[in-house]
């Protein structure tokens, strides 16, 4: 039962924040509102989540094709705790941004605790 509760958290990270980023850009750059401090709050947190997923890609990417990484190496500690620090950051501001409706009011956190989980699910593999 347990498994696939972690199974099912596991491919939601993978899978559904990576589109719910892609989303979010789409609909952000198709917005024609005048931006507010809640909407740039949102999208700097949106950004941090964005940035987050990208670092998890380039170190997959990384791991695969140039260079692994051995066991409880200091590098990916180091990249652990960066996209944790990003993720956490993306959620304070994100949180902030929910005031008011804009494109990403939902989205960033989602996005943003998304990353988290996906960071602390590799930590814990580890």
């Amino acid at each position: 039962m347990l498994a696939s509760i972690l199974w099912s958290i596991a491919v939601g990270t993978v899978l559904v924040v990576p589109v719910l980023l892609l989303w979010g850009w789409v609909r952000w750059s198709k917005d024609e509102r005048p931006r507010t401090r809640s909407s740039i709050f949102s999208l700097l947190g949106f950004s941090l989540a964005t940035a987050s997923a990208l670092l998890a890609l380039s170190t997959h990417l990384y791991a695969r094709f140039v260079r692994g990484f051995p066991l409880h190496d200091p590098t990916l500690q180091n990249i652990y705790a960066c996209g944790c620090l990003l993720s956490v950051a993306g959620i304070a501001l994100a949180v902030a941004g929910t005031g008011r409706s804009g494109p990403l009011r939902w989205l960033a956190p989602v996005c943003s605790f998304g990353t988290l989980v996906f960071w602390l699910l590799a930590m814990s593999s580890e």
